[in-house]
């Protein structure tokens, strides 16, 4: 355990320095809205199924988001991952693949630096869409038998 640990704040020591490469200001700052966005928009379904949006955008002020260039999708990842952790220590559920993207912002920000939405979307594969109870099939019926009967 004390080798994990030990890896586990490398990680996040890490992280705090590509934050603080990536921004002027306190990276917390920065984590703290999105782990305020998950939070607040955490929809509680059951005792034990809290459900949260997966899908974050982290809009910058055009001159941050410029000057992180190419690293935006390191940065992304390393969002991504800190706001995994936190869902994790909370028990959320994510209501689908979670994903943090990082934008210039078009229009004005209300702190200057940077603003957090979020969104849930779902992704739904259709070989998990089963057919709903007493719908007839359609199309051609499996060759090799007889009919089920109806």
């Amino acid at each position: 355990m004390g080798m994990l640990r030990r890896w586990e704040r490398a990680i996040e020591r890490w992280e705090h320095a590509l934050y603080a490469k990536a921004f002027d200001h306190e990276p917390v700052e920065l984590l703290d809205a999105l782990r305020r966005e998950c939070d607040d928009r955490a929809v509680v379904c059951s005792a034990r199924r809290v459900v949260v949006p997966n899908v974050y955008t982290v809009e910058l002020a055009v001159t941050v988001h410029e000057e992180l260039g190419q690293d935006r999708g390191r940065v992304g990842e390393a969002l991504t991952d800190a706001l995994q952790r936190h869902a994790e220590r909370r028990d959320y559920e994510w209501a689908g693949p979670l994903t943090v993207h990082i934008t210039g912002a078009a229009a004005r920000l209300p702190n200057g630096r940077y603003r957090v939405v979020s969104s849930p979307m779902r992704q739904i594969r259709a070989d998990v869409i089963a057919p709903r109870p007493g719908r007839r099939r359609t199309g051609p019926r499996p060759s090799g038998g007889a009919a089920a009967p109806r």
